[in-house]
């Protein structure tokens, strides 16, 4: 049985930045040192949110603020899973709490997409950050050839009931909304 103290203590310092209504950049630069602690340990997460799926990533609720102003999911990917190229249209703080995860991000540039910079490889601990404002658009894939990987996304909003975009290269887009891979999220009151 994971033990859930870290989960509920992000929580509940969460909600205390999000009763601030702190303007972007701000949130950010305090929700990121709450993600390092949270990555620091790994015993929290229950096994159930850290499954792999064989065909596609999953994304498990793991919290949402009963005002929709953050939600906290853990990503599961198996061998060879990555997202389509998309957005978030709301700040988010990424860290890796299992194996590896490759980051590409992209930006617009004469009306198609095009990588911007190298792709980055997160390690266990590690931390990226999304965000309209700082670059939101990006393609995500396990690190690992033969293993899961593990990682925890905390997001601005309810992240799987916003709209959000996918796009191809060529400018091609479709809004999409991601939902959840499952129905329970963790009870954060066990011992």
């Amino acid at each position: 049985m994971a033990n859930t103290k870290s989960l509920r203590d992000f929580i509940s310092e969460m909600t205390k930045l999000a009763d601030q209504r702190l303007k972007e950049p701000t949130m950010l630069e305090r929700a990121q040192p709450l993600m390092e602690r949270l990555l620091s340990a790994d015993d929290w997460l229950p096994s159930q949110f850290a499954e792999p799926d064989e065909q596609h990533y999953t994304q498990y609720l793991l919290h949402c603020d009963p005002l929709e102003r953050f939600s906290l999911v853990s990503f599961v990917w198996g061998p060879g899973q990555k997202t389509p190229i998309h957005d978030h249209t709301v700040w988010g703080v990424i860290g890796v709490l299992r194996g590896a995860e490759v980051s590409q991000r992209y930006e617009w540039n004469d009306d198609a997409l095009h990588p911007s910079g190298g792709s980055e490889t997160l390690e266990a601990g590690a931390i990226d950050m999304v965000s309209p404002s700082i670059g939101d658009i990006h393609r995500v894939s396990n690190g690992l050839k033969s293993k899961p990987s593990v990682s925890i996304h905390l997001y601005g909003g309810n992240i799987g009931a916003i709209n959000r975009h996918a796009f191809e290269l060529n400018g091609s887009t479709k809004t999409f909304r991601s939902g959840y891979s499952s129905d329970v999220v963790p009870n954060i009151w066990t011992l």
